[in-house]
C-alpha cells in the first residue's frame, strides 16, 4: 500500500524570510515554474494570507483554505478550520502545503518531501520561517545551483523525511 505524499514547497532566504507585505520576495520565472510543475494536478493546502497573495485561481489545482474565519469565503477555495478538516478534504492522495508559516508549523508532522528555493541573500521581510535543513527528520537529497540574471544565485534543494 503506497502511502501518500506531502510535499512541501517553499522559496527562503537564508535568512529564514519567505514573505514581505503578504507576498513572496521574488518572482524569479524558473521558481515560478517548478512551483507549477510540483502542484500542477495536486491539491493545494494553503493559510487565507497565502491563498490572498496569489494572483487568482491556479489552473489544474485545488485551492484548500485553513482558516480560522468561519464566515471566509473566495470563489474557486474550499475551506477547512483545522488540519482535521483539511486532511478530509485532500482524501488519500498526494496534496502540496504551499504555506505560510504557521501552516507549515501545522502540518510539519505530515510532509513527506520539502522542495526549498533557498535563495542567497538576507532579504528584508515580515515572515520567517526555519528550514528543513534546521531539523534532524529532513535530510537533504538534491541540490542544484542555479543563477539568473537580476536575481540572487538561489538553489533547488530537495528534503526527504528520515523514517
Amino acid at each position: 500500500m503506497r502511502r501518500h505524499e506531502v510535499l512541501f514547497i517553499v522559496a527562503r532566504a537564508t535568512n529564514g524570510v519567505i514573505a514581505r507585505d503578504g507576498q513572496v520576495p521574488w518572482a524569479i520565472s524558473e521558481d515560478l515554474k517548478r512551483f507549477k510543475a510540483l502542484t500542477m494536478g495536486k491539491p493545494m493546502v494553503m493559510g487565507r494570507k497565502t491563498f490572498e497573495s496569489l494572483p487568482g485561481l491556479l489552473p489544474g489545482r485545488r485551492h484548500i483554505v485553513l482558516t480560522r474565519q468561519a464566515d471566509w469565503q473566495a470563489e474557486g477555495a474550499e475551506t477547512a478550520a483545522g488540519v482535521d478538516e483539511a486532511l478530509a478534504l485532500v482524501g488519500d492522495g498526494d496534496f502540496a502545503v504551499i504555506g505560510g508559516a504557521e501552516i507549515f508549523h501545522l502540518l510539519r508532522d505530515y510532509g513527506t518531501r520539502f522542495e526549498l528555493t533557498e535563495v542567497h541573500e538576507d532579504t528584508q521581510g515580515d515572515v520567517t520561517m526555519p528550514g528543513p535543513g534546521d531539523d534532524p527528520t529532513w535530510h537533504e537529497v538534491a541540490r542544484v545551483p542555479r543563477t539568473v540574471e537580476g536575481f540572487p544565485p538561489f538553489d533547488f534543494v530537495t528534503f526527504e523525511r528520515r523514517r
